[in-house]
């Protein structure tokens, strides 16, 4: 994809603030962190989102979620961190490239969702 961003990261074309790169997934800090540890990590071809995976993708999501640790730990967040892939409009994806989210740091990252007025 031409225009997507992320693809315009893992060309090079675009500076960013890597974390980790191999032949499958490259990650990278978030420019607007929201915790201490804040990393995301795509897979270097171009996947919509995870709506749009098929099983000839599993290796590069395995990779992805293979490696979310390792980054986590060495990034300062060895007690814990969450792992976030929104998915689609509903799910709030700001970027059409299928990216996961690694957050955490020295705190809890809180509730994982807030209740929706009325439940």
């Amino acid at each position: 994809m031409d225009n997507c961003i992320f693809c315009k990261i893992v060309r090079g074309e675009i500076p960013s603030r890597k974390v980790y790169e191999d032949e499958h997934v490259f990650a990278f800090h978030d420019i607007n962190p929201l915790r201490p540890v804040h990393v995301l990590v795509i897979p270097k071809r171009h996947i919509e989102s995870l709506a749009h995976a098929s099983e000839a993708d599993a290796p590069v999501l395995g990779r992805l979620l293979a490696v979310a640790n390792k980054i986590a730990v060495d990034q300062g967040s060895p007690e814990g961190f969450r792992v976030i892939i929104n998915t689609g409009r509903i799910g709030q994806q700001e970027v059409p490239h299928l990216h996961a989210h690694i957050v955490g740091g020295d705190a809890p990252v809180g509730p994982m969702l807030k209740r929706i007025q009325g439940d």
